[in-house]
C-alpha cells in the first residue's frame, strides 16, 4: 500500500513536472507503473507548478525555487530543487524518475543497491564520470551543498557545464560519492532497444536483456516510441508495441 501525506514514509519515488512539454497522464502512468513494479509502502511525490489532473495518490508539492535568471535554456536545472536541505519536511530514501521513463520490471533493488548516491552511467561517452539524472538515489538532506554551492555560483557553473546532470556528477564525483548503476537496468530507448541499421526496418524496438527502467531521450518520447515516430528525419523505427504493455494507468 502507498503511505499516506501525513506519515513519515522511509521509501519515496520522486517525480517534476514543470512548464506544458508534460501533460499530468505521464505523472499519472508514472505511479502506475511504480505501483504494479515496487512493493512494500512508498510515498509518490510530484514537485510541479501544476497538479491539475494528476490522480489523488500523488502526493503534489511545489518546486522549491531556484530564482534562475529569466530566459535562460532549459537544462533540467529544476532537478537540483530535489537537494534541498529540507524538503517539504520529507525523510528518507528518496529514488528520483524522469516523468518520461518506462517501467519494465522490479523497482526494488534501486533501494538495495549499495551506494551513497546512484545514478545512470552516461551511455554515449562512458568514459567520462557524467550520469545520466533520468533516475537517481539518495538520501533527502544528505547533500544541501549541491543546492547551496549552486545558488551561489550559477554564473561560473553555466559557463563550465552544459546541464544539471554534469554539475551533479562532478560535485558528487569530487567528494567520492558518485556511483552508477548496474549498466543493464536503465538503458536508453534510443542507444539499445532500436535495432540497428538496416535491420530497425524490418525489426521493431525491444526490451533490452536486463531492463528495469528504459530511457527516453533525444528523439522520441514514450507515444512517439508507440507510434513508430522519430523527430529527426531519415531515422525509421518501427511501432515499439511494447510500450503499451507498460505505459498506462
Amino acid at each position: 500500500m502507498q503511505d499516506t501525506p501525513g506519515k513519515a514514509a522511509q521509501r519515496h519515488v520522486l517525480c517534476m513536472k514543470w512548464g506544458t512539454k508534460y501533460g499530468p497522464e505521464y505523472v499519472n502512468r508514472l505511479y502506475a507503473m511504480v505501483r504494479r513494479h515496487l512493493s512494500g509502502e512508498f510515498q509518490f511525490v510530484c514537485l510541479t507548478d501544476d497538479a491539475h489532473g494528476i490522480r489523488p495518490e500523488v502526493r503534489c508539492l511545489p518546486i522549491p525555487p531556484l530564482d534562475l535568471p529569466e530566459g535562460i535554456p532549459e537544462r533540467g536545472w529544476n532537478k537540483l530543487a530535489t537537494f534541498s536541505a529540507d524538503l517539504h519536511g520529507l525523510h528518507g530514501t528518496a529514488l528520483f524518475l524522469d516523468v518520461d521513463v518506462v517501467v519494465t520490471g522490479s523497482l526494488d533493488p534501486f533501494f538495495t543497491e549499495p551506494g551513497e548516491f546512484l545514478i545512470i552511467h552516461d551511455y554515449k561517452r562512458p568514459w567520462r564520470i557524467t550520469g545520466n539524472s533520468s533516475v537517481y538515489r539518495f538520501e533527502l538532506g544528505a547533500h544541501p551543498d549541491v543546492l547551496e554551492y549552486f545558488r551561489g555560483h550559477f554564473a561560473e557553473i553555466r559557463q563550465r557545464f552544459r546541464n544539471e546532470q554534469a554539475y551533479l556528477s562532478d560535485f558528487l564525483h569530487r567528494q567520492g560519492k558518485l556511483r552508477y548503476w548496474p549498466k543493464d537496468w536503465c538503458p536508453s530507448f534510443k542507444y539499445h532497444s532500436i535495432p540497428r541499421w538496416p535491420s530497425n526496418y524490418w525489426k521493431a524496438p525491444f526490451v533490452p536483456p536486463g531492463a528495469r527502467v528504459v530511457i527516453f531521450h533525444g528523439e522520441c518520447n514514450p507515444p512517439d516510441a508507440l507510434a513508430g515516430r522519430r523527430n529527426r528525419r531519415f531515422r525509421f523505427i518501427r511501432p515499439a508495441t511494447w510500450v503499451a504493455e507498460h505505459w498506462h494507468e
